[in-house]
């Protein structure tokens, strides 16, 4: 706010305002510096002065204001950190990916075909796609020919269900995918699980 001057300033203000709703003045005939827009008062120096104090009697920013009215309806259950107390970490993939069932998909290009993922199987490698993560995670899986079971599967009538089991590294963990794919919408349900060094479960 322009500071009071006791002077033979006989001049006509204007009282301005910008986007953050801060208040000041500024001469009459003069044109208005940029992001600045006339309240609507005008007169001399004190006249509007008074004005201002006035109206503005909150001198925070407007932004300022929206954020702490924000803040302020936002739920207070959580009980603050304490000082020596740090964030607890979020689970891994391994973790998340780990718990229960989620949506999965074979990741295959450039068609995606059940007779491509026969192909991948074949080969002894499949991109599975978590696609519940962010942005979809896709895992390549080491075939376990004895674990998987292709006996309910048709590839070439693109029917019937795919139980892929096969192994993988993640977070510099090995671990083991299980999924069911139904071959008709090539979609089914998959989860991993950690394995200890040697390739067995952990319990």
């Amino acid at each position: 706010m322009t500071p009071r001057e006791e002077d033979d300033d006989n001049r006509v203000y204007a009282v301005v305002v910008n986007h953050e709703e801060q208040y000041s003045i500024w001469p009459a005939d003069q044109e208005l510096p940029t992001g600045w827009r006339a309240e609507g008062t005008t007169g001399c120096k004190d006249s509007c002065l008074d004005h201002i104090e006035t109206v503005w009697t909150d001198l925070r920013p407007l932004s300022l204001r929206l954020f702490m009215e924000e803040q302020a309806r936002r739920p207070t259950d959580e009980e603050p950190l304490a000082e020596d107390q740090e964030e607890p970490e979020e689970p891994s993939l391994l973790d998340r990916l780990s718990s229960g069932d989620h949506p999965v998909e074979p990741g295959l290009r450039p068609e995606r075909t059940a007779l491509a993922l026969r192909e991948s199987l074949e080969r002894g490698y499949v991109l599975v796609r978590f696609t519940d993560t962010r942005g979809g995670s896709e895992i390549g899986v080491t075939v376990d020919p004895e674990a998987t079971d292709a006996s309910a599967a048709d590839f070439d009538a693109g029917a019937g269900t795919l139980h892929l089991v096969g192994d993988l590294i993640l977070d510099f963990e090995s671990a083991r995918c299980h999924a069911d794919i139904d071959l008709a919408t090539l979609q089914g349900r998959g989860r991993l699980e950690r394995m200890a060094a040697a390739g067995q479960p952990l319990t």
